[in-house]
């Protein structure tokens, strides 16, 4: 199984709470801010770098514990909100949700005069901008949660591997010149890449260093003239990958990695501020460069698929939908069993997803949440919580692979007995808005916040929402959550030709249920819609999968509504057919039957 279904438990909070601030005794300061986070910034970290989980016992994916002497709150946005009090020790730790107070106001309530250390490997800039405003802060030169952690593990040294011209469509030597053509053009000696999706894309390699996200973690420093050095252990490359790499690209210790930006004295370099930790920016100011804030050249190009990366991505994307048609039929017949619980279905789900025998990993861990599990939109099933699926609800299965030629990342919500009237109004409304999102049509220069509320109307018009993004973008095998397009309250990047996006309208109703529908959309290429005179953007879905029909009350849509769910069931149907079993073909007809 590439997923573990363990929980961290909470038990050893308080202690690990007291080893904490015993060393900042130590240290001479009153409070510490414990991001969940690596010197990388990525949404998924290695077990030496899980300080929050190993502190607090949460598992989420993003989160911030700021420590006082007589106090620890530990910060999550509403997709976490019931799973921080599930897993807190809440004696030990308060949990506030980051939308009714951010961490820097409740800092500046609470902390007075205090010293507030922090790691500046795991701070940025912008964050640190954010708490200094409220508070004395002190970059520390030893970590003291990592003092306290005695049995911290070592770092990863997974494997590095080529991702050839088959999968990436453009060489790693196009990329460069590409990226230093920018440098160049704003007048920047070299530019400091510090996080690992833009250094695996740029040099065409993939790793195994985290669950889920196939990189080799390092850092690189890309010159205007094209040239990289890549600040990675020598044991991750071995021969066929120094030859892969070329001359252009040479090999450094991570340890000379600070010396390295010591000595660019004298040149205009470019950091991330939102991304980069602030140590690189402290090693560049020390060693007299001329740091510059700028936007890390890789992140557009890489959002932007090209030819072979959006045919890869439509293969994987055929591959997995017949892996979920074939999980959808076998869920449909072994429920009635009352056999299942959430934990052997998600482990089903990855069974049918490895029979395909392309499976690289999935590309998160499985959201397998029935009934009142399901209203926790990043819920982590476990042993510990594991529900059967029995009675009259609804389960929310949130799910997806990574492929050599493409991520996926899926999202359906299945009836198990007899839906309820109130269940289907709130899952045609979800439907109905992530049907407008799919059908808009829109000009260059448009931005996600633009489209957000496309998908919110239906739900707004009968007082319900959801409380995250309706969409994120997704990697070329690489993150399945990638910056920096998307569709929410906050996407302000122009959506462009290739970029994928994911179109994940809900709803959840605390206690009870939840509902999430999910497709990936390609923006399109422009064109003039019939009977217009300018150019718009659109959509192309690729994900292909059956939404569920016993879930719809066809009279809370609309004629344009319908005619897209048959048009796209109709598309399911042809395209999956010729993959599946005679079993599931007839499943597959039922499922996706005209309504």
């Amino acid at each position: 199984m590439y997923q573990s279904f363990e929980t961290p438990s909470h038990s050893h909070g308080a202690e690990r709470l007291a080893a904490l601030r015993s060393e900042l005794d130590r240290q001479g300061l009153d409070g510490f801010i414990v991001p969940r986070a690596d010197a990388h910034q990525g949404e998924y970290v290695p077990a030496r770098d899980e300080r929050l989980r190993w502190l607090t016992g949460f598992t989420g994916s993003a989160g911030l514990c700021l420590v006082l002497r007589d106090a620890a709150a530990v910060f999550v946005d509403g997709r976490y909100k019931l799973q921080a009090r599930e897993q807190l020790d809440l004696d030990a730790f308060t949990p506030v949700q980051i939308e009714v107070q951010k961490p820097e106001d409740w800092l500046a309530e609470n902390a007075g005069d205090a010293i507030i250390g922090f790691d500046p490997w795991l701070l940025t800039e912008a964050q640190k901008q954010r708490f200094e405003a409220n508070a004395t802060l002190r970059a520390v030169a030893e970590n003291p949660l990592d003092a306290a952690w005695h049995d911290q593990p070592a770092s990863p040294m997974g494997a590095t591997v080529i991702h050839g011209a088959s999968f990436a469509g453009v060489s790693s030597a196009e990329k460069r010149r590409a990226a230093s053509e920018k440098l160049r053009e704003a007048d920047l000696d070299a530019f400091v890449l510090t996080l690992p999706d833009s250094i695996n894309w740029l040099l065409n390699i993939r790793g195994g260093d985290l669950s889920h996200t196939p990189v080799a973690l390092g850092f690189a420093i890309l010159g205007s003239d094209g040239a990289v050095v890549l600040f990675m252990d020598e044991d991750k490359i071995d021969a066929p990958m120094r030859a892969h790499l070329g001359d252009e690209v040479s090999i450094a210790a991570p340890s000379d990695f600070a010396a390295d930006l010591r000595g660019l004295a004298g040149k205009r370099v470019g950091v991330e501020k939102a991304s980069a930790p602030i140590a690189v920016s402290d090693h560049l100011v020390a060693g007299k460069a001329e740091r510059v804030w700028a936007g890390d050249p890789c992140t557009l190009p890489k959002a932007r698929k090209n030819g072979t990366e959006k045919e890869g991505a439509r293969k994987a994307h055929l591959r997995d939908g017949a892996a979920f048609a074939r999980f959808l039929c076998w869920f449909d017949g072994a429920v009635a069993g009352g056999d299942l619980t959430e934990v052997s279905v998600a482990e089903k789900l990855e069974g049918f997803r490895e029979e395909t025998g392309k499976l690289e990993d999935i590309s998160f861990d499985t959201i397998s949440g029935f009934a009142e599990h399901g209203a926790l939109p990043h819920y982590r099933v476990s042993r510990e919580t594991n529900l059967p699926i029995v009675g009259n609800s609804l389960y929310l299965v949130d799910s997806g692979g990574q492929y050599r030629d493409g991520t996926t990342d899926i999202t359906r919500t299945i009836a198990v007995g007899e839906p309820t009237s109130d269940q289907r109004k709130a899952f045609t409304l979800v439907l109905r808005g992530m049907i407008e999102v799919t059908l808009a049509r829109f000009p260059a220069g448009t931005t996600g916040v633009q489209l957000d509320a496309m998908a919110r109307m239906a739900l707004w018009r009968a007082g319900m929402d959801f409380d995250h993004g309706t969409g994120h973008g997704v990697g070329s095998y690489l993150g399945v959550h990638e910056g920096p397009c998307g569709i929410s309250k906050r996407s302000t990047v122009p959506l462009e030709p290739g970029m994928l996006l994911s179109n994940e309208p809900g709803y959840y109703r605390e206690g009870a249920f939840g509902i999430r529908i999910e497709n990936l959309v390609f923006v399109e290429e422009p064109s003039i819609p019939e009977g217009g005179d300018r150019e718009m953007l659109g959509f192309e879905t690729i994900t292909l999968a059956p939404i569920d029909l016993r879930l719809i009350e066809p009279s809370l849509l609309g004629a344009e509504h319908i005619e897209w769910l048959n048009r796209y069931h109709a598309r399911v149907y042809e395209a999956l057919y010729p993959l599946l079993d005679d079993e599931t073909r007839e499943w597959l007809e039922e499922a996706t039957a005209t309504i």
